[in-house]
């Protein structure tokens, strides 16, 4: 067992751990054992005792038995070197007791220093032997033996049992608390890290839903326009004009998209206009840039939505109507936005080769494969939904549901800039 933890805050051999308060009392037990040693030493003097010499060497050599305590390392490290301590004070004590009566008093610092330095079941018993040699002692001085004679003594004992054990109650509480607020703080260190680490996973796959959406797919259809100019050359130079001049445009709307990702802004289609012209402009961008007839309508009243939500169904348009161009060899799509009393739905529908929706490959960021999924993941942390439904050689249809957040204002059909 610890002597430190047996210790308790009265002991002396761990002042250097203790408290400022805890150390204060050890200091105090050190002063008031050399002031009753003092006091024995003085009052032999003062009343002429016989053995008035003999007290003083005593009390002397008990004062350094005791000092040596704190300097040998030994007796805070092991209950072996305190016991043999303990023994050789006790035993100069006691040739104190048979020379003055004053030497009772030194019993009550060794109660403490006996329970503090003792095993816990060896200590009381130390006590209560100490106890009984005062009251002998002191009954031998007196001549006779009365109640008050045992009283003092055996009070003293009680008094410093009680005390030392609460104060040993109250350490092993504050250890607990301690380690409680160490593991606390351990556990909140965790959690925070976890949420860091967390908050950077859910950053990154925003920003590469963000990409796909917006750079990726603008990059994409510049590959798209250059190639188409390629094959126009040299025969059709107008026609290779024309595309090299939609992949520049591209290019600028591509280039706004990432100063946009670096001011933490809104996308620029809808800067100045609202859901519904942002998404009938990109049916016209996407109708004079590729080989596809794009179409937008619009059901039910127009109402201003928040911002994530507008985002969230403009970019889930952008890539459906991407992949359109790149996978489905269609000829003609429709987006579709509805306000349907607590919902509003984009539909992406067209006529291309369609395919199998429980048939398709895992998502690959290193081929592109993001988009499924990012729509996905997108309109799933707004708390709306998303169905595909196609199949083989007849079309496929996309179609993103979000719930109204709260209740619906119209919204200005002028296209007023947003703040």
């Amino acid at each position: 067992m610890d002597v430190r933890a047996a210790a308790g805050p009265y002991a002396w051999t761990i002042v250097n751990t203790l408290t400022p308060t805890t150390r204060a009392l050890a200091w105090c037990l050190h002063l008031l054992t050399a002031g009753l040693l003092a006091l024995a030493a003085g009052r032999a003097v003062i009343d002429g005792a016989p053995h008035t010499a003999a007290v003083v060497a005593v009390t002397a050599v008990l004062g350094l038995v005791y000092a040596a305590g704190p300097l040998l390392p030994r007796v805070a490290a092991s209950h072996r070197a305190a016991t043999w301590w303990l023994t050789a004070v006790g035993a100069v004590w006691l040739v104190l007791l048979v020379l003055s009566a004053d030497g009772v008093w030194i019993a009550f610092p060794l109660y403490f220093l006996q329970l503090h330095l003792l095993p816990r079941r060896a200590g009381p018993a130390a006590v209560a032997a100490t106890a009984t040699a005062a009251i002998v002692a002191f009954a031998t001085h007196q001549g006779s033996f009365t109640l008050a004679t045992a009283i003092g003594p055996a009070l003293g004992a009680a008094v410093a049992v009680a005390v030392v054990r609460g104060y040993q109650a109250l350490y092993r509480e504050s250890e607990q608390r301690r380690r409680l607020i160490e593991e606390l703080t351990a556990t909140r260190a965790d959690l925070a890290a976890a949420q860091h680490t967390a908050g950077v996973l859910a950053e990154r796959e925003r920003l590469a839903r963000e990409i796909h959406d917006t750079l990726a797919q603008g990059l994409s259809s510049i590959q798209l326009l250059l190639h188409a100019a390629e094959r126009a050359l040299p025969g059709r130079p107008e026609a290779a004009a024309r595309h090299v001049e939609q992949a520049r445009h591209t290019a600028v709307d591509n280039i706004a998209e990432a100063r946009r990702f670096v001011a933490a802004l809104t996308p620029p289609a809808l800067d100045g206009t609202t859901l519904a012209g942002a998404l009938e402009r990109l049916c016209a961008t996407t109708s004079a840039r590729h080989p596809l007839d794009a179409r937008f309508r619009l059901t039910g009243e127009l109402v201003r939505l928040p911002t994530a939500h507008e985002v969230a169904l403009l970019r889930i348009a952008q890539s459906a109507l991407a992949n359109t161009v790149r996978h489905a060899g269609a000829a003609t799509a429709e987006v579709t936005l509805g306000y349907l009393g607590d919902h509003v739905a984009v539909d992406v529908v067209d006529d291309g080769t369609g395919f199998d929706p429980d048939a398709l490959p895992a998502p690959d960021p290193a081929d592109g494969g993001f988009g499924l999924a990012a729509m996905r993941a997108r309109i799933g942390d707004l708390g709306g939904t998303l169905t595909i439904e196609s199949a083989p050689g007849k079309g496929a249809t996309v179609a993103a549901r979000l719930p109204f957040t709260g209740p619906a204002e119209p919204a200005d059909t002028d296209a007023e800039a947003r703040p």
